[in-house]
């Protein structure tokens, strides 16, 4: 059994991110590439997907416990054959170490993520 290192949640608003949507700068200063195709391969879910992922980002940050000291393009969140989140840390967030257990939900125009850090 892995020993649980930092918690964290956050929530966001989609209509936040569908603002977001029109600019390309957000995209590329809080998303990896891959993410940025995803992202946009969603169509009119769009702004849903990346608030569930930059919930999912923040939630893993406090998780961390490092708050915003770290690139978002650090961590990578890519998903399973059956939608299960996956996340791959580079760069200084992987100096950190452990792995995370991800949970993203949308509802009622917001998105939620719960990050669990593990040694």
């Amino acid at each position: 059994m892995s020993d649980i290192r930092g918690i964290g949640l956050d929530l966001c608003e989609i209509a936040r991110m569908q603002r977001w949507l029109e600019d390309d700068y957000p995209l590329r200063r809080l998303f990896t590439e891959e993410e940025q195709a995803y992202i946009r391969s969603k169509g009119v879910t769009a702004a849903q997907t990346m608030a569930g992922l930059f919930a999912a980002k923040e939630a893993i940050l406090k998780a961390l416990g490092t708050g915003l000291t770290l690139p978002m393009t650090d961590i990578s969140i890519t998903h399973t054959d059956l939608g299960q989140p996956v996340v791959t840390l580079t760069g200084k967030a992987a100096e950190k170490g452990g792995h995370f257990l991800l949970s993203i939900t949308h509802e009622a125009g917001m998105a939620a993520a719960m990050a669990v850090w593990q040694a």
